[in-house]
């Protein structure tokens, strides 16, 4: 591979030069550099062409990629290709990441590696979600990214712990790595990661495409969420050095999962796989059985595991069911003592809350102080999780007494405590009450 130099003057395909500032980091497939080009900052991805196998193909497809444009907002996508140099060699510019945004790899070690610019110590700084909520968010940001993706027609072919930065505050999502994205069909020779890849990617009997795109997502979800390996149990420790026959046997032929109902070979094991039998009991049923499934009946049948928009209704749900109370606990609903069919109660500090049920779903959703209403919820035919819609707030008279604010464009018409409806306009809030109704055009919500 020839490498550029600090200095050096590449030149984009469709005029103009990128000048190198300095090496950012490498991969498998290249160096990525800082470069400027139009007065502005930009990551250089510059390939090693000797580990590409059909090169003009690779090239092209990027090329289409740059053409089509991103499938939505959260891929940082390839912008420019650069011309190719006498030996072919090339790459694309691509916007740097934000700042505050973590890599995958650091949330999953919970730190970072910070150098020191005047003396060059590394010291360690921890990465954490900010809270719960910020951590499900991502999850439904990344769930929605690969939906919009192969909604597009196009699979990721090589998902893993590389292709993603998050904003641990926010739960934003960017993905990265998009260069071997292609058709669903197509495949460049890329195969994938250990540990990621679909057994039958592993077992050699199929190429990446919208398919195993999906287990590969089941991987990184788990991953996020229960702080450990799906397939890593009794079983694969016993290996005590994983080879390529160990890896197929594993995560290929035998796959088991750790928490497979019927076959309890490959547990988890208490002293190294200690974050997923924690976090395990922690989640909703309805979140273990989904993925149990997947890493089950979706082992040998691609087509039983769960998709994008499922796992969005999914996520949604676990994300309306995060409850803080008062006393400072924050956990989900079902870690709450139920007191009925629409009342909880926090066996900390004794504090109860009710519920809300909606017609358009089969759940209800809890109600206290700083909850939101999404439209998702309140809108029918409609999956957008990140517009507001309502939030629950304390009447700034009354301490304790609680309302809901309408957030949205639309005006709602809520049954008041006199028992008669009353139009409620953007910004314009209403009590909590025992018999409580809200119609939010063609979704109503009760309170019982």
């Amino acid at each position: 591979m020839i490498e550029l130099k600090v200095g050096q003057n590449v030149e984009i395909e469709y005029g103009g030069f990128a000048r190198v500032i300095k090496v950012l980091g490498s991969g498998g497939q290249g160096i990525v550099y800082l470069v400027e080009f139009n007065n502005s900052h930009y990551a250089l991805k510059w390939y090693d062409v000797s580990k590409i196998a059909n090169l003009q193909a690779f090239r092209k497809n990027i090329e289409t990629n740059i053409n089509d444009g991103p499938p939505s907002n959260k891929f940082l996508w390839p912008k420019h290709l650069t011309k190719a140099t006498e030996n072919g060699g090339f790459g694309y510019l691509m916007d740097l990441r934000p700042e505050g945004y973590d890599s995958f790899v650091d949330i999953l070690n919970m730190y970072k590696l910070v150098i020191d610019p005047l003396t060059g110590a590394a010291r360690k700084q921890p990465v954490q979600f900010r809270s719960l909520f910020a951590l499900v968010t991502a999850v439904i940001n990344i769930v929605n990214a690969f939906r919009q993706l192969h909604r597009a027609g196009k699979s990721y072919q090589d998902l893993n712990d590389g292709g993603f930065f998050i904003n641990i505050e926010t739960g934003d999502v960017l993905v990265c790595d998009c260069d071997n994205i292609a058709p669903d069909g197509y495949n460049f020779g890329i195969g994938g990661k250990p540990g990621y890849m679909a057994p039958e990617i592993v077992r050699g009997i199929s190429k990446p495409d919208v398919q195993t795109d999906k287990y590969s997502l089941a991987v990184v979800l788990f991953k996020l969420l229960f702080r450990g390996d799906p397939m890593e149990g009794e079983k694969v420790v016993k290996d005590i050095c994983l080879t390529e026959a160990s890896e197929l046997k594993h995560y290929g032929k035998e796959a088991v999962f750790v928490f497979d109902p019927n076959n309890n070979s490959n547990r988890p094991v208490r002293g190294i796989h200690d974050n997923v039998i924690k976090f395990w009991g922690i989640y909703p049923e309805y979140i273990r059985q989904a993925f149990t499934y997947t890493f089950t009946a979706g082992i040998n049948d691609p087509n039983k595991r769960i998709i994008e928009n499922e796992w969005q209704k999914l996520f949604t749900r676990l994300r309306s069911e995060i409850v803080s109370c008062r006393c400072g606990r924050t956990t989900f609903l079902n870690a709450f003592e139920n007191m009925g069919d629409t009342t909880y109660r926090c066996q900390r500090c004794g504090v109860q809350f009710p519920t809300l049920s909606f017609d358009n779903l089969d759940y209800r959703i809890p109600v206290y102080q700083d909850a939101r209403l999404y439209a998702c919820v309140t809108e029918t035919a409609c999956d957008d999780f990140g517009r507001i819609t309502g939030e629950i707030i304390e009447n700034r008279l009354k301490k304790g007494m609680l309302g809901i604010r309408n957030m949205s464009n639309n005006v709602w018409d809520v049954k008041m405590p006199d028992g008669n409806f009353y139009h409620i306009e953007r910004e314009r809030g209403f009590p909590i009450w025992e018999d409580l109704e809200i119609r939010f055009g063609n979704v109503t919500a009760k309170m019982k």
